[in-house]
């Protein structure tokens, strides 16, 4: 019997084999004015009336839709209703507004917004000295493309969704039975039972019926759960999920169906689940955005220098020379001051538009390799692998921790039978070579495989009844669907496990067949018997069990039991034995029970039981308590053991990625011995490590905190930047926590209805004395604690927190990020999964066998485990490392282009002149260096995927940021500056006292922006080619094709054809022709791109034979000397497995309504033994 939690202060601690309290019972929901209150306060104010009934709803009764609190109330434009209308508008454009909104939410980006005044500068002629159009076509082109992709977004639609929550209250389909698929809602794309309420389909039948009953939940966007109350004629019948079609699903198999929209527009559930989503930025996004801050204050000093130098130099120079006088009598302070804005201007270019667009252009690319990349396709499911999101691939080459559930993503969630006890004897041994026979059976599958043969013999012999009767208890105990298609007999299981465990019992001669509304028949051992269904009570998560009460064809009436250990343990009759089972093994267990029930205490139960189920105020709650009354006393059969192999490839992907120094931390449902086992089995725990558990963590935290609360306060409030380790002897250590010792490490209040009582009250906790241990003193002292935990948890090689839910899967993530500023990724396959998906910088979904609500919330998704090595060393990696090469060349290239104006203002005045041609100004970064840069971001590789995962040390200059930070930028920026001097100095002096070959002085302003403009597209394109680690022919002919399109042009727009089209546009005529014409003019191009590449090429061929970033022969001794695996030894410790629960409630409402199966056809039922499939869904921890 497991031990009884004791609260907090000085007891043995929590309970390692139970959860610690259900998702509702957290801190953030821990508030009396939650979302499950609010609306029925707020709708008290707003009618006038007390509205204890819930939400009401009436059809075809005009009267009752007449009142005055549902009458909509107006004042000018404002409007105000209880009920929500019919009309529901879910795009954001419609003809008119797309041109003005669109531009409205685009202009909200900053550097939109900083461009847009850029050209509105432009526009004054006393400040610009660049035209309008330099401005312009960049940003036009800019805003242009992000108008239509966001245009093509919103219009993509689908008018096969219901646009309503309904309530079905007939069909076509026998017994008002309804099939639909739930994509748009869930993200599976398995077909699922919706049926009508029995009494509607058999007598409610006419509109004028409809206005009868009226009772139901407020809106909510609980997408799992819907209450209500149907009040017909003097009667109430309870409605759930299982009879409402909600808006988003498609309706399919079914010809025809009536409904009643219960809740429409923005109340459906779909649209309250419509929230804000938080978006995620990567850390090379906030630093980018941070080194554009540093930019534009750079920008603004050097604009203001410039401008204090053109005040000086018109007080000095410009105003006494009379060749200069402009007519205008201004002061030299005011001219100063238009000079400022005229920089401004000038140099913009040092923040260039293009850098965004080029970003995104390069994180869709790199998506779109992790798409197409086969080595993460998944055959035998036809799965490729997704990215789901475009903006944090280069994310994913800086992760530190990941934190991972493990049914299901380390393991398959594929349940095999593999053993059972019965009555205190074990069945099940795995050295027999030759499996089972079971031809003898005609419903077998053959796919089942058991290897005791002693357990057939002992069915087939029909002389033991507790056998006998524990795979009876199999066949009747369930929520399992089954129908027939195409003379096949289809199985649909709420759970894996529940699938496994009717398909075991069909091969061993108990064969389930079908159910009705009030039976269910089974084939036992070839002889077929009905049973009638009394009540079902189904699983929840909370219950962790599920039972059946049916009456035998002999009268007699029995409930049917199983779940976890923990819960039946504690309902067992003092007269049952045989408790202690598999307890070495990592196995799923279930535990088999029954218990005979009196008719008397059974139609007294009945009463009670009708009344919970129609509830409207807690009714989940309320039948929770129902059910505690009748499952007691229970006497134990047996237990089954099932088995959930580890997925392939996963102990070598987490070798893989701690050798990148990634800490691994699984966060699992699952019982402490069995995540244990799968600890050691998948190489995350090994037997030289010190494996830590909760009582350790405890203490060792207390002792700390003890000795914090004996310091002086000024000494001990002082956070030490680097703290005493937790375990200084040396060995590798590991950490083994359930979800009871995290609330009771981490103060994590458990008592919810006492705290809500002291909230309602005004009231608060009485403080906690220094001399309480097990309590903090106040937020301080909980935080301390928090980052104490964290601390110790991230000196361990593996963490495990066990017995956790949900919401603590999210804390946990929450509480790295938060104190340890670290990179996370979070990786599951079930619902239970989502929260914490959600929380890490990056989620990943596995697509198995628990649904695809942790896909539809995921960033990446793909099939197996093992696809996260390739997705982080390679797809991440290399999407970090040419992310990081971009940016700083993009950043060099920008400032070696714009610093150019900074040199020619000392030889202009400080006059705000440029010195290029406009045109090239424009089309600089447009067409004349983007290119190059941009397939570097998009196909450079230091090395291929196999040395990437050879060698996982490579990963670590990503984990640091060593690639792209501000020591980076600012070598860049004085890579830009040295480059922005050569380019103009060495033509600038090129150009004083020279003759040309006619004769001719050709040292004019044009020919000097000419040679200048040269010298620059051949710097920044050669200087790309020698950043290139990876030449693919289209890298070279960007290179090629950026230089050609520079000339090309050149040459078309300084020709004098186009000149006397536009003649006040096109200035530069014949320069081009003119100056390149000249041989020194070449010779000065090639003077300046030598002396521009000459340092670059000797620190690169110094930094890659003196001083070597990453050695090779390094990482390939570190692989000789890689440790031996050890064997693992599991007699080392006593671990006890655990039976995972799914987190969906099963088929029980369903089956009890009546209305879950078509009627059978008069068919013979088929024989062949593999004609029975079952299709498992599940959502387990």
């Amino acid at each position: 019997m497991s031990r009884e939690r004791a609260d907090s202060q000085g007891s043995l601690g929590p309970d390692d084999e139970v959860m610690p309290y259900s998702d509702d019972e957290t801190d953030d929901e821990l508030d009396p004015g939650s979302d499950e209150e609010r609306p029925q306060v707020e709708e008290a104010k707003s009618t006038g009336k007390r509205l204890g009934s819930g939400w009401r709803v009436k059809a075809n009764d005009r009267a009752f839709c007449n009142l005055p609190e549902f009458q909509k109330k107006y004042f000018l434009c404002l409007k105000r209703s209880k009920y929500a209308g019919n009309g529901i508008k879910t795009y954001k454009y419609n003809a008119l507004t797309f041109i003005p909104l669109n531009l409205f939410e685009q202009f909200k980006r900053a550097a939109n917004l900083y461009f847009l005044a850029l050209l509105i500068l432009q526009i004054i002629p006393e400040i610009t000295t660049l035209p309008w159009y330099t401005t312009l076509v960049p940003l036009v082109l800019v805003l242009g493309i992000t108008a239509i992709k966001d245009l093509v977004d919103d219009l993509v639609s689908d008018s096969d969704l219901l646009l309503a929550d309904i309530l079905l209250l007939s069909s076509s389909n026998p017994i008002s039975l309804c099939y639909v698929e739930t994509a748009e809602l869930d993200g599976e794309t398995n077909l699922k039972f919706k049926m009508g309420p029995k009494v509607t389909d058999e007598r409610l039948q006419e509109e004028d019926q409809l206005a009868q009953f009226d009772v139901c939940e407020e809106p909510n966007n609980r997408l799992d759960k819907f209450t209500g109350t149907m009040r017909w004629r003097k009667d109430r019948f309870p409605l759930d999920l299982d009879n409402m079609m909600l808006r988003g699903c498609r309706i399919r198999n079914t010809d025809e169906c009536h409904g009643l929209v219960i809740f429409a527009g923005a109340d459906t559930k779909i649209m309250r689940n419509g929230g804000k989503t938080r978006f995620k930025r990567t850390k090379i996004d906030e630093l980018m955005n941070y080194m554009v801050y540093t930019i534009f204050v750079i920008l603004v000093l050097l604009c203001a220098g410039l401008a204090i130098g053109n005040t000086f130099w018109y007080e000095e120079v410009g105003s006494k020379a009379w060749y200069l006088y402009d007519g205008k009598d201004q002061t030299a302070s005011y001219r100063g001051f238009l000079s400022f804005w005229g920089y401004i201007i000038v140099l913009n270019t040092m923040v260039p538009i293009s850098l965004y667009v080029s970003v995104e252009v390069i994180r869709l690319g790199q998506s779109k390799f992790i798409n197409w990349d086969l080595q993460m396709y998944y055959q035998e499911k036809d799965t490729p692998a997704k990215a789901r999101t475009t903006t944090l691939n280069e994310q994913l080459g800086q992760i530190e921790y990941i934190f991972s559930d493990k049914t299901g993503t380390l393991t398959q969630n594929i349940m095999a039978f593999k053993k059972c006890t019965i009555a205190g004897h074990t069945f099940g041994k795995t050295h027999l070579l030759h499996p089972v026979d079971f031809t003898w059976n005609k419903y077998a599958d053959r796919k089942f495989e058991y290897l005791d043969h002693s357990l057939v013999a002992c069915i087939r012999s029909k002389k033991d009844k507790d056998t006998l009767e524990f795979f009876k208890l199999l066949s009747l105990c369930h929520t399992v669907m089954v129908e027939q298609k195409e003379d096949e007999l289809v199985y649909q299981a709420a759970s894996p496990d529940e699938g496994a465990l009717v398909t075991a019992a069909r091969n061993f001669g108990f064969v389930f067949l079908s159910r009705t509304q009030d039976t269910i028949t089974i084939s036992e051992m070839d002889q077929e018997m009905t049973y009638e269904v009394l009540a079902l009570l189904d699983f929840n998560s909370d219950r962790k069990r599920m039972s059946i009460i049916l009456r035998f064809p002999d009268g007699r009436i029995r409930l049917y039991c199983k779940g976890a250990d923990t819960v039946i343990y504690e309902r067992l009759s003092p007269n049952s034995k045989h408790k202690e089972i598999f307890a070495n093994e990592t196995l799923r267990t279930l535990c088999l029970c029954y218990k005979d029930i009196s008719k008397q205490e059974f139609d007294a139960w009945a009463k009670k039981h009708k009344a919970a189920s129609v509830a409207m105020g807690n009714r989940e709650a309320a039948l929770d308590r129902v059910y505690e009354q009748i499952e007691s006393n229970l006497m134990m059969i047996g237990a089954t053991a099932i088995e959930d192999k580890l997925q392939d490839g996963v102990p070598e992907t987490i070798a893989k990625l701690a050798k990148a120094d990634i800490k691994i931390w699984v966060l699992t449902g699952d019982k402490k011995e069995t995540a244990e086992n799968i600890g050691y089995s998948c190489k995350l725990l090994t037997d030289d490590m010190q494996i830590h558990y909760g009582e350790d963590v405890n203490e060792k935290l207390r002792i700390r905190q003890a000795n914090r609360r004996d310091q002086p306060p000024a000494f001990g409030r002082t956070r030490k930047k680097v703290p005493d380790p937790f375990f200084p002897e040396p060995g590798r250590n590991a950490l083994i926590i359930t979800g009871g010792w995290l609330n009771e490490i981490l103060y994590e209040k458990k008592k919810k209805r006492r705290r809500l009582r002291l909230k309602r009250l005004g009231k608060r906790p009485a403080a906690a004395t220094p001399q309480d241990a097990a309590q903090p003193i106040d937020d301080w002292e909980k935080e301390t604690r928090q980052v104490d935990f964290v601390n110790m948890a991230c000196e361990c090689e593996a963490v495990i927190c066990c017995r956790v839910t949900p919401k603590q899967k999210a804390n946990v993530v929450s509480l790295v990020k938060k104190y340890k500023k670290a990179v996370t990724l979070s990786i599951g396959d079930g619902a239970n999964d989502v929260n914490m998906i959600k929380t890490a910088d990056i989620g990943v979904g596995i697509s198995g066998q628990e649904g695809m609500q942790a896909v539809m919330s995921s960033d990446y998704a793909f099939a197996q485990f093992r696809y996260l090595e390739r997705l982080l060393l390679v797809h991440g990696r290399w999407s970090y490392i040419r992310m990081c090469k971009f940016l700083r060349f993009f950043f060099f290239k920008n400032f070696a282009f714009t610093l150019v104006h900074f040199w020619y203002s000392f030889f202009s005045g400080f006059s705000a002149q440029v010195a290029y041609e406009d045109w090239f100004i424009t089309l600089y970064n447009v067409m004349y260096s983007s290119l190059p840069v941009l397939l570097v971001g998009l196909l450079d590789q230091d090395v291929n995927d196999k040395l990437s995962r050879k060698f996982p040390k490579l990963y670590l200059p990503g984990q640091q940021g060593a690639l792209f930070n501000y020591k980076n930028f600012f070598i860049s920026l004085f890579h830009g500056i040295f480059t922005s001097l050569v380019i103009f100095f060495i033509p600038y002096g090129a150009f004083l006292q020279t003759m040309g070959q006619n004769g001719e002085a050709p040292s004019d302003y044009q020919s000097l922006a000419v040679v200048m403009a040269s010298s620059l597209i051949f710097t920044v394109n050669m200087q790309i080619s020698l950043e290139t680690s990876y030449w693919t022919f289209v890298n070279c002919f960007a290179v090629l094709c950026s230089i050609a399109i520079y000339f090309g042009i050149m040459f078309d727009i300084h020709s004098a054809g186009i000149h006397v089209i536009f003649p006040s546009t096109f200035t530069f005529t014949g320069v081009a022709s003119n100056a390149l014409r000249q041989p020194y003019l070449w010779l000065t191009i090639i003077l300046t791109v030598g002396i521009t590449l000459l340092p670059v090429i000797c620190i690169q061929f110094l930094y890659k034979t003196i001083w070597p970033s990453r050695n090779r022969k390094k990482y390939e001794m570190e692989e000789e000397e890689e440790e031996k695996s050890t064997p693992f030894q599991r007699g080392r410790r006593s671990r006890r497995s655990a039976y995972a629960f799914s987190h969906s409630r099963g088929y029980a409402d369903l089956i009890a309504s009546g209305r879950s199966i078509r009627r059978r056809p008069a068919t013979a039922r088929p024989n062949p033994r593999d004609s029975i499939r079952e299709i498992p869904q599940a959502e387990n921890i």
